[in-house]
């Protein structure tokens, strides 16, 4: 599509940064306002998480029937899934069938990198500025930049003297890599970790995995859906939402509610063999019981499950002991991989574990890596070191408020929200699926669609009523950030040194950032303050 020059602002009614699930859906409904409307998004694609992370063995974690749009019945009809659990080829593709269906993409404009958007109160609208010094002057701006979309960038000394190639998961070369032959190094075992190691292995002439702290992964049990299941699935698929709705993390998993305490040891321990296998892995495991994430003893019980069934999968005992979580870590607090075949992989003879929390990692080296006991050959390296969670992709852009306060100030302490939607002192500024909110406690398409038909109806009412100015109130703010704290330290999250609290980022403030009291108690809460007249917010 044809671009603006920099010296003439387009004016839009709506900026919407980032074209992934949030953003297409946040386009499709402002254009159902009748408003004018552009996407700004940095890839050369739309998809968002899909785009970049097409490492090998990537896909959701949550069940592709359920990680899908609702709102509209005939897409949900149409489109057949193949899996029970989508990798990313097959999630791309759906995105970009989205586009087409509805006719989105004459708004969506690509390779186009948003670098500040200064708020402006006499005309209470934002100047937002791209890379490349184009401009848009507009009266909202939502930012669904996604909450893994600024990878941690490997930092280890020596980098640049490596004489062999080196890849990170969430910028992988859209062609692929052949590593048939070569002696790989793998550095971080979280999801894309876990998701890559088999792949890997099954190719390389040696995988060494460099592992600083062990995660619990429980297997996906993915298997192809059959025509019966898909028919059966869609007959009922209204059914199946609604489940969703009322379910703790939006998609439906037959959550048991006992406690894992009055139960006998017998049965405890079937409970898990049906979670783990009989009832299809996955996020099952974290609903085998109601207080697995907020009672330690509780807790403790699931994790001795798994990691009795690493040592009864991996066979040699050094090994399986590496890859067993610490007591320190409590089962599912940091996020749960989901996996096929992870544990088998280490029974390859061509596969070697290292532990370099015992043995850190000093340096790349020309030949490879070395670490403080020894040095290792490698042809390539592949790093999945994760993301700057929630916050990253938010704080990359220079975003000025009243008053020209700056956001990037404002939250140097740790992110503070309105319900994960608003920021005080950010006028007609909405962030999708932010912190404060259920994110990525949920199935993120679910929490995608509750807040972009919020945001959509906040809009409507307030364009009918005449108000150009919504504003979260600070005392609303300190309060919903008070209470996202209370809920979270009513559990055991915030002991696990995870990136929910931006542990994995030196220097990034300690604070949980998702809101861990479960989809349906947080979507009563914004329709309580939506039924309030926007209870909490200035509109004028």
């Amino acid at each position: 599509m044809t671009t603006t020059e920099p010296s003439t602002p387009a004016r839009l009614d709506m900026l919407i940064v980032g074209c992934g699930f949030a953003g297409l859906y946040q386009l499709y409904r402002a254009r159902k306002l009748g408003l004018s409307v552009r996407v700004l998004e940095a890839g050369d694609g739309i998809g968002g998480t899909w785009f970049w992370n097409r490492y090998p063995g990537a896909r959701c974690d949550v069940e592709s029937l359920d990680y899908s749009y609702s709102f509209s019945d005939e897409l949900q009809q149409e489109w057949n899934w193949t899996e029970r659990y989508a990798p990313q080829a097959e999630i791309l593709r759906y995105v970009n069938h989205v586009a087409d269906r509805f006719d989105l993409r004459n708004d969506i404009q690509l390779r186009t990198r948003v670098s500040a958007a200064h708020y402006d109160d006499a005309s209470r609208r934002w100047t937002v500025t791209t890379k490349d010094g184009e401009r848009f002057e507009v009266q909202y701006l939502v930012l669904a930049t996604g909450c893994l979309s600024i990878p941690q960038a490997p930092s280890f000394p020596g980098l640049e003297s490596f004489k062999g190639k080196w890849y990170h998961s969430a910028d992988w070369p859209t062609e692929g890599v052949d590593f048939t032959g070569k002696r790989v190094g793998l550095i971080g075992t979280g999801s894309s970790g876990v998701q890559m190691t088999p792949l890997l292995a099954a190719q390389a002439s040696h995988l060494t995995v460099f592992q600083r702290t062990a995660n619990y992964s429980v297997p996906a049990q993915n298997e192809p859906l059959s025509e019966a299941v898909l028919n059966q699935v869609k007959a009922n698929y209204a059914h199946r939402r609604a489940l969703g709705r009322e379910a703790m993390t939006g998609q439906y998993l037959n959550a048991n509610d006992k406690s894992a305490l009055e139960v006998s040891d017998e049965e405890r321990l079937k409970e898990f063999e049906f979670r783990w296998r009989g009832a299809g892995g996955g996020f099952r495991m974290l609903r085998a019981f109601s207080d697995l994430l907020r009672h330690p003893q509780a807790n403790q019980y699931a994790a001795q499950f798994a990691r009795s069934k690493i040592r009864q999968i991996v066979k040699d005992p050094a090994t399986a002991e590496l890859l067993c979580p610490r007591d320190d870590l409590p089962f599912g607090t940091k996020r749960l991989c989901v996996d096929t075949d992870y544990y088998e992989t280490f029974n390859r003879e061509n596969v070697s574990l290292v532990d370099v929390k015992a043995s850190p990692i000093t340096g790349i080296t020309p030949a490879g890596l070395r670490t403080a006991q020894q040095d290792y050959a490698l042809d390539a390296i592949v790093f999945a070191t994760g993301f700057d969670a929630m916050t990253g992709a938010v704080l990359a852009i220079d975003i000025r408020g009243v008053d020209g306060q700056s956001l990037r100030e404002k939250w140097a302490g740790g992110p503070r929200t309105y319900l994960g939607l608003s920021i005080a002192g950010f006028p007609n500024l909405f962030v999708i699926a932010g912190p404060g909110s259920p994110s990525v406690l949920s199935n993120m398409v679910h929490s995608i669609e509750t807040h972009v038909d919020w945001i959509s109806s906040l809009i409507r009412q307030t364009r009918a009523d005449g108000i150009t100015r919504i504003e979260a109130l600070q005392p609303a703010e300190d309060d919903w950030v008070g209470h996202v704290n209370e809920a979270a330290n009513k559990t055991l999250y915030p002991v696990g040194n995870s990136w929910y609290i931006g542990a994995n980022m030196p220097g990034k403030p300690r604070v949980f950032m998702p809101y861990v009291a479960g989809v349906p108690a947080y979507r009563r809460i914004i329709e309580g303050v939506a039924a309030k007249g926007y209870e909490g917010y200035s509109l004028r």
